[in-house]
């Protein structure tokens, strides 16, 4: 098992992302510059000893040296001690809509990036709860089954997106009945479901299942994420809108929270409907609801022992740096006798 302390650091990988570029546009600068001069081969006589090879070597050892020392400063954790831990708390399972609608930007930058966001303020906040993740669209899947492990919660929480699930449509009665089958048949009032969705659904299956589930039990919070106005669904390429879904006939696809089936899941269920904000997705107000659960105690395997591995890249990090330094950008003498290079210029 491992982690990482500081994750905030990761940031930093753009700066070496902007330093690429700057080193591209240089490059580029001086080409121009030489052409301007005269001719190439000519120029190239005229500074024989200068070797872009050995510029580009730098830059790759520089990028290298900078990541490592990235790495070094989010501090590389490592499990050294596995012990059985009993704790109190209780089964939350998370059923997060990733059905195209969930792209709309009625909230920043869209309804799915912001609901993992707010899971992940979440997730950080759980102390002795287990949890699990399903995702789903036209069908569900089980994206995480119940753990306490919060790192691989996480982990398994960031690579979630629209394109996991192939069938499109917003099936909560699929959501509902695969989070009730992984609760498994353990007897406790210690389970609960948080569906988050646009509840683009008014299929009566749906309810039906949340009522089942109720009397089992198991408590299920509903989140209603989107504005009841209605927006367009976004066509995403690379990171850029290239326009809008469209119906059979031509007409722009409007996505519309429907508040009302997800007020009576949560009224089926015994929990709360919460429709999510900008500033407030409405996880503060379901966990006050799951603490009114009866907590069991569960008796886990996890690690509570880490130790710090981040001065390995700090020391890989010092040696690309001292390596770079003292590599000149020139070629010398000495190994233009060995003609080690056929083209010494090598522009």
């Amino acid at each position: 098992m491992y982690k990482f302390e500081h994750t905030d650091y990761f940031y930093g990988f753009i700066a070496i992302g902007i330093f690429v570029l700057l080193a591209l546009f240089y490059f580029a600068y001086r080409s121009r510059k030489i052409k301007k001069l005269g001719d190439k081969n000519l120029v190239d006589a005229l500074i024989p000893y200068s070797s872009t090879r050995k510029r580009i070597v730098k830059i790759v050892l520089y990028c290298l040296a900078f990541s490592s020392l990235v790495l070094a400063l989010c501090n590389l954790q490592t499990g050294s001690k596995l012990a059985e831990v009993k704790r109190e708390g209780a089964d939350l399972i998370v059923c997060l809509d990733v059905s195209n609608s969930m792209l709309a930007q009625d909230l920043t930058p869209n309804r799915l990036e912001r609901a993992k966001y707010a899971l992940e303020k979440m997730i950080d906040g759980l102390e002795g709860d287990r949890l699990g993740l399903i995702i789903f669209a036209g069908e569900a899947y089980v994206q995480l089954p119940i753990t306490s492990d919060y790192g691989a919660a996480k982990l398994f929480l960031s690579s979630i997106n629209t394109k996991m699930v192939p069938v499109q449509g917003t099936n909560v009665y699929a959501a509902i009945t695969k989070a009730v089958e992984s609760f498994g048949k353990d007897e406790g009032k210690n389970k609960a479901i948080i569906l988050i969705t646009d509840g683009e659904n008014h299929e009566v299956d749906a309810i039906l299942a949340a009522e089942e589930a109720g009397k089992s039990g198991i408590m299920i919070n509903t989140i209603g994420i989107g504005s009841e106005s209605g927006v367009p669904i976004p066509i995403i390429e690379n990171g850029v809108i290239k326009g809008y879904r469209k119906d059979k006939a031509g007409q722009t696809v409007i996505t519309k929270l429907n508040s009302e089936i997800l007020k009576t899941i949560a009224a089926k269920g015994s929990g709360v409907y919460v429709q999510a904000s900008q500033s407030d997705l409405g996880i503060k107000a379901i966990l006050s609801k799951v603490d009114e659960l009866e907590k069991s105690k569960i008796d886990t395997k996890m690690f509570t022992d880490y130790e710090d591995q981040f001065q390995w890249f700090l020391a890989l990090a010092l040696c690309l740096f001292v390596i770079e330094f003292f590599i000149s950008e020139r070629v010398s003498e000495w190994f233009k006798k060995l003609n080690l290079f056929e083209n010494v210029q090598a522009k």
